[in-house]
Protein backbone atom coordinates (compact mmCIF):
# COMPACT_ATOMS: atom_id res chain seq x y z
CA UNK A 1 0.00 0.00 0.00
CA UNK A 2 1.55 3.74 -0.93
CA UNK A 3 2.01 6.32 1.75
CA UNK A 4 0.50 9.63 0.82
CA UNK A 5 1.73 12.02 -1.63
CA UNK A 6 2.67 15.72 -1.07
CA UNK A 7 2.04 17.90 -4.11
CA UNK A 8 3.56 21.10 -4.84
CA UNK A 9 3.14 23.52 -7.54
CA UNK A 10 5.01 26.79 -8.05
CA UNK A 11 4.20 29.02 -10.93
CA UNK A 12 2.94 25.81 -12.86
CA UNK A 13 1.67 26.75 -16.08
CA UNK A 14 0.57 24.64 -19.37
CA UNK A 15 -0.01 25.60 -22.86
CA UNK A 16 -1.57 23.69 -25.79
CA UNK A 17 0.29 23.19 -28.67
CA UNK A 18 -1.89 25.13 -31.56
CA UNK A 19 -3.35 27.09 -28.55
CA UNK A 20 -2.24 30.69 -28.05
CA UNK A 21 -3.51 31.39 -24.36
CA UNK A 22 -2.50 28.93 -21.65
CA UNK A 23 -5.01 26.25 -20.35
CA UNK A 24 -3.47 26.94 -16.63
CA UNK A 25 -1.25 29.74 -15.68
CA UNK A 26 0.53 30.68 -12.67
CA UNK A 27 -0.85 28.01 -9.90
CA UNK A 28 0.95 27.64 -6.76
CA UNK A 29 -0.01 25.46 -3.93
CA UNK A 30 1.20 22.90 -1.52
CA UNK A 31 -0.90 20.02 -0.61
CA UNK A 32 0.31 17.40 2.77
CA UNK A 33 0.08 14.08 2.49
CA UNK A 34 -3.36 13.05 3.31
CA UNK A 35 -4.96 15.91 2.55
CA UNK A 36 -8.46 15.57 0.84
CA UNK A 37 -8.83 18.26 -1.90
CA UNK A 38 -12.04 19.99 -3.98
CA UNK A 39 -10.56 21.06 -7.08
CA UNK A 40 -12.76 24.17 -8.14
CA UNK A 41 -13.17 26.42 -11.27
CA UNK A 42 -15.15 27.64 -13.86
CA UNK A 43 -15.10 25.58 -17.21
CA UNK A 44 -12.09 26.05 -18.84
CA UNK A 45 -10.05 27.28 -15.97
CA UNK A 46 -7.48 24.67 -16.48
CA UNK A 47 -9.05 21.52 -13.57
CA UNK A 48 -8.65 18.75 -15.84
CA UNK A 49 -5.39 19.93 -17.17
CA UNK A 50 -3.93 20.54 -13.67
CA UNK A 51 -5.17 16.77 -12.53
CA UNK A 52 -3.11 15.46 -16.00
CA UNK A 53 -0.31 17.37 -15.03
CA UNK A 54 -0.34 15.48 -11.65
CA UNK A 55 -0.67 12.22 -13.66
CA UNK A 56 2.18 12.75 -15.78
CA UNK A 57 0.26 12.40 -18.70
CA UNK A 58 0.29 15.12 -20.77
CA UNK A 59 3.01 14.43 -22.77
CA UNK A 60 6.21 16.23 -23.84
CA UNK A 61 7.08 19.72 -25.57
CA UNK A 62 5.78 18.31 -28.71
CA UNK A 63 2.57 17.99 -26.86
CA UNK A 64 2.52 21.62 -25.40
CA UNK A 65 4.33 24.34 -23.42
CA UNK A 66 5.00 23.98 -19.51
CA UNK A 67 6.26 26.89 -17.19
CA UNK A 68 6.79 26.59 -13.75
CA UNK A 69 7.38 23.51 -11.52
CA UNK A 70 4.71 20.80 -10.47
CA UNK A 71 5.78 17.92 -7.93
CA UNK A 72 4.92 14.44 -6.26
CA UNK A 73 6.78 14.21 -3.52
CA UNK A 74 9.71 16.21 -4.73
CA UNK A 75 9.83 14.97 -7.86
CA UNK A 76 8.12 15.17 -11.63
CA UNK A 77 4.96 13.06 -11.90
CA UNK A 78 6.23 10.96 -14.68
CA UNK A 79 8.31 9.58 -12.34
CA UNK A 80 5.41 8.51 -9.91
CA UNK A 81 3.11 7.02 -11.44
CA UNK A 82 2.90 3.94 -9.60
CA UNK A 83 1.75 5.97 -7.06
CA UNK A 84 -0.91 7.95 -8.96
CA UNK A 85 -4.14 6.77 -9.60
CA UNK A 86 -6.41 9.42 -12.10
CA UNK A 87 -9.86 8.88 -13.18
CA UNK A 88 -10.30 10.99 -16.13
CA UNK A 89 -13.50 12.75 -17.16
CA UNK A 90 -14.29 10.97 -20.37
CA UNK A 91 -15.52 6.95 -19.29
CA UNK A 92 -14.42 5.73 -22.52
CA UNK A 93 -10.99 6.71 -22.12
CA UNK A 94 -10.34 4.87 -18.75
CA UNK A 95 -11.27 1.50 -20.50
CA UNK A 96 -8.53 -0.93 -21.05
CA UNK A 97 -9.58 -4.82 -21.77
CA UNK A 98 -12.37 -6.33 -23.39
CA UNK A 99 -13.79 -7.93 -19.67
CA UNK A 100 -14.52 -6.29 -16.42
CA UNK A 101 -12.43 -8.27 -14.16
CA UNK A 102 -8.91 -8.26 -16.41
CA UNK A 103 -9.88 -4.18 -16.82
CA UNK A 104 -9.91 -3.72 -13.22
CA UNK A 105 -7.03 -6.03 -12.47
CA UNK A 106 -4.76 -4.58 -15.48
CA UNK A 107 -3.42 -1.55 -13.50
CA UNK A 108 -2.42 -3.98 -10.25
CA UNK A 109 -0.72 -6.42 -12.72
CA UNK A 110 1.36 -3.48 -14.11
CA UNK A 111 2.29 -2.26 -11.33
CA UNK A 112 3.47 -6.02 -9.94
CA UNK A 113 0.55 -6.69 -7.21
CA UNK A 114 1.31 -10.21 -6.23
CA UNK A 115 -0.91 -12.79 -8.45
CA UNK A 116 -3.02 -14.17 -5.49
CA UNK A 117 -3.75 -10.62 -3.98
CA UNK A 118 -5.19 -9.47 -7.70
CA UNK A 119 -8.53 -11.45 -7.41
CA UNK A 120 -9.22 -10.06 -4.07
CA UNK A 121 -8.68 -6.16 -5.05
CA UNK A 122 -10.73 -6.98 -8.02
CA UNK A 123 -13.73 -8.20 -6.09
CA UNK A 124 -13.41 -5.32 -3.36
CA UNK A 125 -13.30 -2.62 -5.91
CA UNK A 126 -15.75 -3.27 -7.81
CA UNK A 127 -17.92 -3.74 -4.59
CA UNK A 128 -16.83 -0.10 -3.45
CA UNK A 129 -18.26 1.12 -6.49
CA UNK A 130 -21.74 -0.83 -6.79
CA UNK A 131 -20.40 -2.33 -10.40
CA UNK A 132 -22.55 -6.10 -10.05
CA UNK A 133 -21.70 -7.36 -13.12
CA UNK A 134 -19.86 -10.12 -14.00
CA UNK A 135 -16.63 -10.14 -14.25
CA UNK A 136 -16.22 -11.57 -18.06
CA UNK A 137 -18.74 -8.73 -18.99
CA UNK A 138 -17.83 -6.73 -22.14
CA UNK A 139 -16.57 -3.24 -21.40
CA UNK A 140 -18.20 -2.41 -24.52
CA UNK A 141 -21.81 -3.32 -23.33
CA UNK A 142 -20.97 -1.10 -20.44
CA UNK A 143 -23.32 2.24 -19.87
CA UNK A 144 -21.71 5.19 -19.27
CA UNK A 145 -22.16 5.55 -16.26
CA UNK A 146 -21.03 1.77 -15.39
CA UNK A 147 -17.61 2.67 -17.51
CA UNK A 148 -17.15 5.71 -15.10
CA UNK A 149 -17.53 2.65 -12.28
CA UNK A 150 -15.24 0.66 -13.94
CA UNK A 151 -12.50 2.98 -14.37
CA UNK A 152 -12.77 4.13 -10.42
CA UNK A 153 -12.69 0.39 -9.57
CA UNK A 154 -9.71 0.12 -11.61
CA UNK A 155 -7.71 3.21 -9.48
CA UNK A 156 -9.44 1.46 -6.09
CA UNK A 157 -7.78 -1.55 -6.82
CA UNK A 158 -4.21 0.26 -7.32
CA UNK A 159 -4.42 1.49 -4.04
CA UNK A 160 -2.07 4.86 -4.99
CA UNK A 161 -0.83 7.30 -2.67
CA UNK A 162 -2.46 10.08 -4.81
CA UNK A 163 -5.78 9.57 -6.23
CA UNK A 164 -7.03 12.46 -8.58
CA UNK A 165 -11.03 12.15 -9.51
CA UNK A 166 -12.17 14.05 -12.61
CA UNK A 167 -15.92 14.44 -12.48
CA UNK A 168 -16.55 11.07 -11.16
CA UNK A 169 -20.05 11.60 -10.76
CA UNK A 170 -20.91 13.04 -13.71
CA UNK A 171 -22.86 10.29 -15.79
CA UNK A 172 -24.22 8.75 -12.51
CA UNK A 173 -27.43 8.16 -11.24
CA UNK A 174 -28.31 9.51 -7.83
CA UNK A 175 -27.51 5.83 -6.27
CA UNK A 176 -25.00 5.51 -7.78
CA UNK A 177 -23.73 9.52 -6.79
CA UNK A 178 -23.99 8.08 -3.33
CA UNK A 179 -22.47 5.24 -4.14
CA UNK A 180 -19.39 6.04 -5.55
CA UNK A 181 -19.03 8.87 -3.11
CA UNK A 182 -19.13 6.19 0.00
CA UNK A 183 -16.75 4.25 -1.65
CA UNK A 184 -14.20 7.13 -2.52
CA UNK A 185 -14.52 7.65 1.34
CA UNK A 186 -14.13 4.28 2.92
CA UNK A 187 -10.72 4.30 0.31
CA UNK A 188 -9.24 7.18 1.89
CA UNK A 189 -10.26 5.75 5.32
CA UNK A 190 -8.26 2.36 4.86
CA UNK A 191 -5.10 4.32 2.59
CA UNK A 192 -4.69 7.54 4.06
CA UNK A 193 -3.96 8.46 0.39
CA UNK A 194 -3.75 12.48 -0.45
CA UNK A 195 -7.04 12.82 -2.26
CA UNK A 196 -7.84 15.47 -5.33
CA UNK A 197 -11.25 15.52 -6.97
CA UNK A 198 -12.76 17.96 -9.61
CA UNK A 199 -16.75 17.75 -9.04
CA UNK A 200 -19.13 20.36 -10.00
CA UNK A 201 -22.11 18.71 -7.56
CA UNK A 202 -20.10 20.28 -4.72
CA UNK A 203 -22.51 19.15 -1.61
CA UNK A 204 -21.99 15.26 -2.21
CA UNK A 205 -18.26 15.75 -1.31
CA UNK A 206 -18.24 18.32 1.14
CA UNK A 207 -18.03 16.37 4.55
CA UNK A 208 -14.93 14.64 2.84
CA UNK A 209 -13.14 16.95 2.26
CA UNK A 210 -10.41 19.72 4.13
CA UNK A 211 -9.55 22.02 1.63
CA UNK A 212 -11.02 23.98 -1.31
CA UNK A 213 -8.74 25.58 -4.10
CA UNK A 214 -10.14 27.68 -6.65
CA UNK A 215 -8.54 28.15 -10.22
CA UNK A 216 -9.26 31.47 -11.63
CA UNK A 217 -10.31 31.78 -14.57
CA UNK A 218 -6.89 33.72 -15.92
CA UNK A 219 -4.71 32.23 -13.84
CA UNK A 220 -3.63 31.73 -10.49
CA UNK A 221 -6.02 30.60 -7.36
CA UNK A 222 -9.51 32.71 -6.86
CA UNK A 223 -8.89 30.82 -3.23
CA UNK A 224 -7.54 28.53 -1.24
CA UNK A 225 -8.98 27.25 2.48
CA UNK A 226 -11.15 24.88 4.42
CA UNK A 227 -14.64 24.52 2.32
CA UNK A 228 -16.42 26.44 5.09
CA UNK A 229 -14.91 29.53 4.86
CA UNK A 230 -14.16 29.53 0.71
CA UNK A 231 -18.16 29.21 0.27
CA UNK A 232 -18.76 31.88 3.15
CA UNK A 233 -16.39 34.85 2.28
CA UNK A 234 -15.96 34.00 -1.32
CA UNK A 235 -19.88 32.68 -2.52
CA UNK A 236 -21.06 35.08 -4.42
CA UNK A 237 -18.04 36.07 -6.15
CA UNK A 238 -17.48 32.09 -6.72
CA UNK A 239 -21.28 31.84 -8.06
CA UNK A 240 -20.72 34.98 -10.23
CA UNK A 241 -17.24 33.39 -11.60
CA UNK A 242 -19.37 30.46 -12.42
CA UNK A 243 -18.61 28.21 -9.49
CA UNK A 244 -21.14 25.99 -8.37
CA UNK A 245 -21.54 26.95 -4.75
CA UNK A 246 -23.17 24.40 -2.52
CA UNK A 247 -27.19 25.24 -2.07
CA UNK A 248 -26.93 28.54 -4.00
CA UNK A 249 -30.16 28.76 -6.01
CA UNK A 250 -29.91 29.40 -9.79
CA UNK A 251 -32.62 32.09 -11.19
CA UNK A 252 -33.85 30.45 -13.82
CA UNK A 253 -37.86 30.19 -14.91
CA UNK A 254 -39.62 26.76 -15.18
CA UNK A 255 -40.87 26.00 -18.37
CA UNK A 256 -44.88 24.65 -17.93
CA UNK A 257 -45.89 21.27 -17.72
CA UNK A 258 -46.57 19.12 -21.31
CA UNK A 259 -50.53 19.32 -21.95
CA UNK A 260 -51.07 15.45 -21.98
CA UNK A 261 -53.63 16.58 -25.11
CA UNK A 262 -50.74 18.16 -27.22
CA UNK A 263 -49.94 16.61 -30.45
CA UNK A 264 -47.04 14.54 -30.84
CA UNK A 265 -44.33 14.35 -32.75
CA UNK A 266 -42.77 11.06 -32.54
CA UNK A 267 -44.19 7.79 -31.27
CA UNK A 268 -43.66 4.47 -30.56
CA UNK A 269 -45.35 1.27 -30.66
CA UNK A 270 -44.02 -2.31 -29.45
CA UNK A 271 -40.65 -1.15 -29.19
CA UNK A 272 -37.63 -3.07 -28.17
CA UNK A 273 -34.08 -0.94 -28.65
CA UNK A 274 -30.49 -2.82 -28.53
CA UNK A 275 -26.83 -1.96 -28.66
CA UNK A 276 -25.57 -4.84 -30.83
CA UNK A 277 -28.83 -5.58 -32.78
CA UNK A 278 -29.18 -8.42 -31.17
CA UNK A 279 -30.08 -8.11 -27.20
CA UNK A 280 -33.12 -6.18 -26.25
CA UNK A 281 -31.97 -3.35 -23.30
CA UNK A 282 -35.60 -2.37 -23.75
CA UNK A 283 -38.97 -3.71 -25.04
CA UNK A 284 -42.66 -3.20 -25.37
CA UNK A 285 -42.66 0.65 -25.06
CA UNK A 286 -45.67 2.79 -25.82
CA UNK A 287 -44.21 6.04 -26.40
CA UNK A 288 -45.55 9.75 -26.97
CA UNK A 289 -43.05 12.48 -27.69
CA UNK A 290 -45.04 15.96 -27.23
CA UNK A 291 -44.42 18.22 -29.84
CA UNK A 292 -43.21 21.97 -28.91
CA UNK A 293 -42.19 20.46 -25.50
CA UNK A 294 -39.41 18.91 -23.69
CA UNK A 295 -38.91 15.64 -22.88
CA UNK A 296 -36.56 14.21 -20.14
CA UNK A 297 -35.86 10.34 -20.07
CA UNK A 298 -34.48 9.47 -16.33
CA UNK A 299 -33.42 6.26 -14.85
CA UNK A 300 -30.44 4.29 -13.26
CA UNK A 301 -27.00 3.81 -15.14
CA UNK A 302 -27.61 0.54 -17.36
CA UNK A 303 -30.82 0.84 -18.62
CA UNK A 304 -30.93 1.83 -21.70
CA UNK A 305 -31.63 5.49 -22.07
CA UNK A 306 -29.21 6.41 -24.29
CA UNK A 307 -29.86 3.52 -26.69
CA UNK A 308 -33.22 4.42 -26.24
CA UNK A 309 -32.51 8.25 -27.46
CA UNK A 310 -30.56 7.05 -30.55
CA UNK A 311 -33.16 5.17 -31.33
CA UNK A 312 -35.57 7.78 -31.10
CA UNK A 313 -33.73 9.79 -33.28
CA UNK A 314 -32.71 7.36 -36.07
CA UNK A 315 -29.27 6.43 -35.21
CA UNK A 316 -29.91 2.98 -34.05
CA UNK A 317 -32.58 0.69 -36.16
CA UNK A 318 -35.43 -0.64 -33.53
CA UNK A 319 -34.70 -4.31 -32.62
CA UNK A 320 -38.73 -5.00 -32.75
CA UNK A 321 -41.41 -2.56 -32.95
CA UNK A 322 -41.13 1.04 -34.76
CA UNK A 323 -40.72 4.82 -34.38
CA UNK A 324 -42.73 6.45 -35.81
CA UNK A 325 -42.87 10.22 -36.74
CA UNK A 326 -45.65 12.73 -37.47
CA UNK A 327 -46.44 12.91 -41.01
CA UNK A 328 -45.52 16.96 -41.48
CA UNK A 329 -42.00 16.03 -39.88
CA UNK A 330 -42.01 12.54 -42.28
CA UNK A 331 -39.41 12.70 -45.13
CA UNK A 332 -38.97 11.51 -48.49
CA UNK A 333 -38.17 7.99 -47.30
CA UNK A 334 -41.06 7.75 -44.96
CA UNK A 335 -42.20 7.84 -41.48
CA UNK A 336 -39.80 5.85 -39.63
CA UNK A 337 -36.42 7.75 -38.73
CA UNK A 338 -34.09 5.09 -38.56
CA UNK A 339 -34.51 4.64 -42.38
CA UNK A 340 -34.32 8.67 -43.08
CA UNK A 341 -30.82 9.30 -44.91
CA UNK A 342 -28.16 11.81 -43.19
CA UNK A 343 -29.38 15.35 -45.09
CA UNK A 344 -33.07 14.23 -44.32
CA UNK A 345 -32.09 13.79 -40.30
CA UNK A 346 -29.68 17.31 -40.64
CA UNK A 347 -32.84 19.60 -40.53
CA UNK A 348 -35.52 17.33 -38.77
CA UNK A 349 -33.75 15.45 -35.79
CA UNK A 350 -30.27 16.71 -34.22
CA UNK A 351 -28.52 14.47 -31.86
CA UNK A 352 -25.99 15.21 -29.00
CA UNK A 353 -23.87 12.41 -28.06
CA UNK A 354 -23.25 11.23 -24.70
CA UNK A 355 -19.53 11.49 -25.55
CA UNK A 356 -19.08 15.30 -27.34
CA UNK A 357 -15.49 13.92 -29.68
CA UNK A 358 -17.61 11.50 -31.46
CA UNK A 359 -19.42 14.12 -33.67
CA UNK A 360 -16.73 16.25 -33.99
CA UNK A 361 -15.03 16.81 -37.92
CA UNK A 362 -13.41 20.14 -38.16
CA UNK A 363 -10.58 21.42 -36.89
CA UNK A 364 -11.57 24.56 -35.36
CA UNK A 365 -14.78 25.67 -33.86
CA UNK A 366 -15.70 28.31 -36.23
CA UNK A 367 -15.55 25.69 -39.17
CA UNK A 368 -17.31 22.87 -36.82
CA UNK A 369 -20.67 25.13 -36.33
CA UNK A 370 -20.36 25.56 -40.02
CA UNK A 371 -21.09 22.09 -40.74
CA UNK A 372 -24.44 21.41 -40.63
CA UNK A 373 -25.32 25.19 -42.22
CA UNK A 374 -23.12 24.30 -45.19
CA UNK A 375 -24.69 20.80 -45.84
CA UNK A 376 -27.61 22.32 -46.29
CA UNK A 377 -25.96 24.79 -48.78
CA UNK A 378 -26.73 28.03 -47.27
CA UNK A 379 -25.47 31.65 -47.87
CA UNK A 380 -21.69 32.02 -46.91
CA UNK A 381 -23.21 35.25 -45.04
CA UNK A 382 -25.47 33.16 -43.43
CA UNK A 383 -23.12 30.78 -42.20
CA UNK A 384 -21.51 32.67 -40.23
CA UNK A 385 -23.87 35.08 -39.04
CA UNK A 386 -25.11 31.24 -37.15
CA UNK A 387 -21.98 30.75 -36.29
CA UNK A 388 -21.03 33.75 -34.58
CA UNK A 389 -24.20 33.55 -32.66
CA UNK A 390 -24.11 30.48 -31.15
CA UNK A 391 -20.60 31.28 -30.39
CA UNK A 392 -21.71 34.08 -28.62
CA UNK A 393 -24.93 32.57 -26.75
CA UNK A 394 -22.26 29.55 -25.49
CA UNK A 395 -19.85 31.91 -24.31
CA UNK A 396 -17.22 30.10 -26.88
CA UNK A 397 -16.21 33.08 -28.94
CA UNK A 398 -12.95 33.52 -27.59
CA UNK A 399 -12.56 30.03 -28.19
CA UNK A 400 -13.51 29.92 -32.01
CA UNK A 401 -10.47 29.11 -33.69
CA UNK A 402 -9.20 26.54 -31.00
CA UNK A 403 -8.86 22.59 -32.11
CA UNK A 404 -12.31 21.19 -30.53
CA UNK A 405 -10.34 18.62 -28.81
CA UNK A 406 -8.41 20.84 -26.82
CA UNK A 407 -11.26 22.56 -25.14
CA UNK A 408 -12.35 21.81 -21.64
CA UNK A 409 -15.28 18.71 -21.36
CA UNK A 410 -17.64 21.50 -20.35
CA UNK A 411 -16.63 23.30 -23.58
CA UNK A 412 -16.98 20.34 -25.88
CA UNK A 413 -20.39 19.68 -23.97
CA UNK A 414 -21.44 23.37 -25.12
CA UNK A 415 -19.63 23.19 -28.39
CA UNK A 416 -21.57 19.50 -29.28
CA UNK A 417 -24.74 20.78 -28.20
CA UNK A 418 -23.99 24.21 -30.54
CA UNK A 419 -22.86 21.92 -34.08
CA UNK A 420 -26.97 20.23 -33.66
CA UNK A 421 -28.82 24.17 -32.94
CA UNK A 422 -26.88 24.84 -36.37
CA UNK A 423 -28.81 23.29 -38.47
CA UNK A 424 -32.25 24.34 -36.85
CA UNK A 425 -33.96 20.62 -36.50
CA UNK A 426 -37.40 20.49 -35.32
CA UNK A 427 -36.23 17.64 -32.57
CA UNK A 428 -33.06 18.12 -30.16
CA UNK A 429 -32.41 14.44 -28.71
CA UNK A 430 -29.63 15.36 -26.09
CA UNK A 431 -27.55 12.92 -24.28
CA UNK A 432 -26.58 14.34 -20.66
CA UNK A 433 -26.26 17.99 -22.40
CA UNK A 434 -25.26 19.66 -18.99
CA UNK A 435 -22.89 17.18 -18.38
CA UNK A 436 -19.34 18.71 -17.25
CA UNK A 437 -20.82 22.21 -17.02
CA UNK A 438 -20.04 24.72 -13.94
CA UNK A 439 -22.98 27.29 -13.34
CA UNK A 440 -22.81 29.51 -15.80
CA UNK A 441 -22.73 26.87 -18.66
CA UNK A 442 -25.34 24.77 -16.71
CA UNK A 443 -27.51 28.27 -16.43
CA UNK A 444 -27.00 29.08 -20.61
CA UNK A 445 -27.58 25.94 -21.51
CA UNK A 446 -31.17 25.55 -20.07
CA UNK A 447 -32.10 28.88 -21.01
CA UNK A 448 -31.42 27.69 -24.52
CA UNK A 449 -32.97 24.69 -24.04
CA UNK A 450 -36.35 26.48 -23.16
CA UNK A 451 -36.02 29.16 -25.93
CA UNK A 452 -35.65 25.91 -28.44
CA UNK A 453 -38.88 24.60 -26.88
CA UNK A 454 -40.68 28.25 -26.93
CA UNK A 455 -40.07 28.43 -30.37
CA UNK A 456 -41.78 25.32 -30.68
CA UNK A 457 -38.98 22.80 -31.59
CA UNK A 458 -39.29 19.19 -29.28
CA UNK A 459 -36.37 18.83 -26.77
CA UNK A 460 -35.32 15.36 -25.57
CA UNK A 461 -33.00 14.86 -23.01
CA UNK A 462 -31.43 11.87 -21.54
CA UNK A 463 -30.43 13.10 -17.91
CA UNK A 464 -29.61 12.63 -13.94
CA UNK A 465 -30.12 15.94 -13.02
CA UNK A 466 -32.84 16.78 -11.48
CA UNK A 467 -32.72 20.30 -11.53
CA UNK A 468 -32.56 19.62 -15.58
CA UNK A 469 -35.74 17.98 -14.90
CA UNK A 470 -37.46 20.69 -12.98
CA UNK A 471 -36.62 23.46 -15.30
CA UNK A 472 -37.55 22.12 -18.63
CA UNK A 473 -40.96 21.11 -17.12
CA UNK A 474 -42.56 19.05 -19.92
CA UNK A 475 -42.60 15.52 -19.72
CA UNK A 476 -40.77 12.69 -18.19
CA UNK A 477 -39.65 9.27 -19.39
CA UNK A 478 -38.54 7.17 -16.17
CA UNK A 479 -37.40 3.81 -17.10
CA UNK A 480 -37.01 1.03 -14.65
CA UNK A 481 -35.19 -1.82 -14.11
CA UNK A 482 -35.67 -5.24 -13.86
CA UNK A 483 -33.36 -8.06 -13.58
CA UNK A 484 -31.32 -9.43 -16.66
CA UNK A 485 -30.68 -12.63 -17.18
CA UNK A 486 -27.14 -13.07 -16.34
CA UNK A 487 -27.13 -10.84 -13.42
CA UNK A 488 -28.11 -7.62 -11.49
CA UNK A 489 -31.23 -5.49 -12.49
CA UNK A 490 -29.90 -3.33 -15.33
CA UNK A 491 -32.60 -3.96 -18.05
CA UNK A 492 -35.74 -2.63 -17.91
CA UNK A 493 -38.96 -3.46 -19.54
CA UNK A 494 -41.69 -0.44 -19.89
CA UNK A 495 -45.24 -0.71 -20.09
CA UNK A 496 -47.65 1.42 -21.79
CA UNK A 497 -47.72 5.21 -20.27
CA UNK A 498 -49.28 6.06 -16.84
CA UNK A 499 -51.66 9.12 -16.07
CA UNK A 500 -49.68 12.47 -15.23
CA UNK A 501 -48.52 12.86 -11.52
CA UNK A 502 -46.29 15.09 -9.18
CA UNK A 503 -42.69 14.72 -10.19
CA UNK A 504 -40.82 14.05 -7.08
CA UNK A 505 -41.93 17.77 -5.08
CA UNK A 506 -42.67 19.98 -7.94
CA UNK A 507 -43.47 21.04 -10.68
CA UNK A 508 -45.68 18.76 -12.13
CA UNK A 509 -44.52 16.66 -15.00
CA UNK A 510 -46.22 13.75 -17.07
CA UNK A 511 -44.69 10.80 -16.30
CA UNK A 512 -44.31 7.32 -18.48
CA UNK A 513 -42.80 4.79 -16.08
CA UNK A 514 -41.35 1.19 -17.12
CA UNK A 515 -42.37 -1.16 -15.10
CA UNK A 516 -41.53 -5.04 -14.95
Amino acid sequence: MSSPARVTADGWGWRYAGRRLPAVADVSFSIEPGERVLLLGASGAGKSTLLAGLAGVLGDADEGERTGALLVDGAAPESQRGRIGLVLQDPDAGVVLSKVGDDVAFGCENLGVPADEIPARVASALDSVGLDVPLDRPTKALSGGQKQRLALAGVLAMRPGLLLLDEPTANLDPAGVREVRDSVGRALDATGATFIVVEHRTEVWLDLLTRVIVLAADGGLLADGPPASVFAQHGDALAAAGVWVPHAEVDVPVLPTADRATRTVLETSSLAVSRDARTAVQSGLELRIPRGSATVVTGPNGAGKSTLALTLAGLLPELEGQVLAASDLAARSGRRPSRWKSRELLTRIGTVFQEPEHQFLARTLRDELAVGPRALRLPETQVQAIVDDLLERLHLAPLALANPFTLSGGQKRRLSVATVLAAAPEVLVLDEPTFGQDRRGWIGLVELLQAEVTAGRTVIAVSHDEAVVRHLGGHRIELEPVASPDGPATSPAPSAPAASEPARPAPLVGIDRGRP
